[in-house]
């Protein structure tokens, strides 16, 4: 079965005495509605976790600036199989379509508003916690969000 490692970013900014969470979605697929969740994708060969970490946030946001908070990372895994063109790639190049992902998520703090989507999105949403506690699609990536909102309440007393 083939191993995928990837990383994201629970991208925040600040508005007055708030904080507001990046959340974005994909498209609906197979008849689900498409799935909230914080900015991730796989890291390329020869890639440094930052590298592929700010590659993605700018890919699929725009965002090219913001500073990743020290002492902060979790991680989780889950099994997914490939639909669509993603199934065909992998069929074509001969590698499997059931894929164990690890993600590493880390914390990062942006002064960016402005959000330009890639084509792999079809919106993106700045809330704050309790309301990107309730569209963060999938348990995983709710937990992960949770950790991260945790140690953020804790960084911003120091």
């Amino acid at each position: 079965m083939p191993f995928e490692k990837s990383v994201g970013a629970v991208v925040f900014r600040r508005e007055k005495n708030k904080i507001l969470y990046l959340l974005i979605q994909h498209p609906k697929s197979d008849g689900f509605q498409g799935h909230w969740d914080f900015p991730k994708g796989h890291i390329e060969k020869g890639e440094t976790w930052e590298d592929a970490l700010r590659r993605e946030v700018k890919e699929e946001t725009g965002i090219t600036k913001f500073e990743i908070i020290p002492g902060f990372y979790t991680w989780y895994k889950y099994f997914y199989r490939a639909k669509g063109n993603e199934k065909k790639e992998r069929k074509a190049s001969n590698r499997g379509i059931n894929i164990f992902k690890i993600v590493t998520a880390y914390l990062a703090k942006t002064e960016e508003k402005e959000v330009r989507l890639s084509f792999e999105h079809v919106n993106f949403s700045w809330l704050e916690y309790k309301e990107s506690l309730k569209r963060i699609t999938y348990k995983n990536s709710r937990n992960a969000f949770k950790e991260a909102n945790r140690f953020l309440l804790n960084y911003l007393k120091k």
